[in-house]
């Protein structure tokens, strides 16, 4: 079953609450997106760990619920 991609951005908000997200449906499907997320939270970090939190935040929907995600993850500056 597809997941909207409001969802999508409720889960994303709650887990990064200070962050600038932007959604994109790419099929049009409900099932592949494109995130683009820049949060405090992601400062420091390589890429590969900011991904990691993420698919975290997403608890086990990708694959599922969410076939494709393209991620596109900044930090950026406090406040």
């Amino acid at each position: 079953m597809p997941m909207p991609a409001a969802q999508l951005e409720a889960d994303l908000r709650e887990a990064f609450p200070d962050a600038d997200i932007f959604i994109e449906d790419l099929a049009g499907d409900g099932d592949h997106y494109k995130a683009r997320i820049a949060s405090p939270s992601f400062n420091g970090l390589p890429r590969v760990r900011q991904h990691q939190l993420v698919y975290a935040a997403l608890k086990g929907k990708v694959g599922g619920e969410l076939h494709a995600l393209a991620l596109e993850t900044t930090g950026k500056p406090a406040g």
